[in-house]
């Protein structure tokens, strides 16, 4: 198999694993702000239950949620899954990376000092208002870091849908390293990650040289 022929059907494996990236992050940064409204909720039932669900998502390793979000609905509720495979793999990765922006989240709303709430107070905020003018743009700035670090991850981590038997831009890799006997699919796979994860880089690093001027 030529070098171009490869190319070809990694890339389209990339598409893959693109979109297993890009789903999982639209749907686990806003479910993550949920999920840390309800950590720091005051009614104690809703609060520990969300620390469970978030302990347990970052206690347990995530190609055995994938299986069990997987398989779980025909094991339980004897569900058809045909079909199901793709669904699948990014509600597994959105609730398990959910939990993983909550903490970021939590911590970076409640590291903003209370004053900044007082003095908006004082000004006729309403809280509605205080946290989407004020406190939202300051807690943003503060855990772009950490969430560009998470970001990072994600990208290597959409390897794990081969759980699922799912033929993304790794499995592939490998599968095509293992019929030519060759190890040139898996490098160039590795460009690909990397090629993906500093493009992933530059942007959130764009993003946060905007959000300066919150200094």
């Amino acid at each position: 198999m030529s070098i171009m022929v490869m190319l070809k059907l990694l890339s389209a494996g990339m598409l893959k694993s693109i979109s297993i990236f890009a789903f999982t992050l639209i749907l686990s940064i806003p479910l993550g702000m949920l999920v840390a409204f309800g950590r720091m909720s005051k009614n104690k039932v809703i609060s520990n239950i969300i620390k469970i669900y978030i302990s347990i998502m970052r206690g347990t390793p995530l190609m055995l949620q994938l299986l069990v979000v997987y398989f779980g609905p025909n094991l339980l509720f004897g569900m058809n899954i045909a079909g199901y495979k793709y669904p699948a793999i990014i509600i597994g990765f959105a609730i398990n990376y959910a939990a993983y922006f909550a903490e970021i989240f939590r911590s970076g709303i409640q590291s903003m000092p209370q004053g900044q709430y007082e003095a908006a107070d004082v000004l006729g905020y309403s809280k509605r208002q205080t946290f989407m003018k004020i406190i939202l743009p300051q807690v943003a700035k503060r855990v772009l870091p950490p969430v560009t670090n998470e970001t990072i991850t994600l990208v290597k981590d959409t390897s794990l849908a081969y759980a699922l038997s799912y033929t993304e831009m790794f499995t592939l890799a490998k599968q095509i390293a293992a019929a030519q006997t060759t190890f040139a699919p898996l490098f160039i796979g590795g460009i690909f990650y990397y090629v993906f994860n500093f493009v992933v880089a530059e942007v959130m690093n764009f993003i946060e040289r905007k959000m300066d001027y919150y200094k």
